[in-house]
């Protein structure tokens, strides 16, 4: 079956009392209710639901941050929402921001468009 994912449809689900470590790449819409560490990288969306703890460099399109935990730095190209009672201690950067009242936020925040950046390589 090659057809289109909804937008809204969620691909993947972390679930509350999972835990993992490692890297997260993919493709469609992931949500994190559980714990997390490691590195999340998509061009596409990750949602952090409530109770949710994340120590990760997150690297996506599309970031919303339901309530949660988040340790680490957020790229997001499209779009970052950090809604109430999240707490996100780390630096964001994306072209596009929204933070509700009652958010945490501890980190620096850059809102410009982000570039690609080329491929990290071993020094000569």
């Amino acid at each position: 079956m090659d057809a289109a994912i909804d937008a809204t449809e969620i691909t993947a689900l972390l679930g509350r009392g999972t835990r993992f470590e490692g890297k997260l790449h993919f493709e469609g819409r992931v949500r994190i209710d559980g714990y997390f560490k490691g590195e999340i990288r998509s061009d596409d969306t990750l949602v952090i639901g409530d109770g949710a703890e994340v120590h990760a460099a997150i690297d996506v399109a599309t970031v919303i941050v339901r309530g949660g935990v988040v340790h680490g730095n957020i790229r997001a190209k499209a779009a970052l929402e950090i809604h109430a009672p999240a707490k996100l201690v780390g630096d964001i950067h994306s072209p596009s921001l929204f933070i509700d009242r009652g958010v945490e936020f501890q980190g620096r925040c850059r809102m410009e468009p982000v570039e690609d950046e080329a491929p990290e390589s071993a020094p000569p």
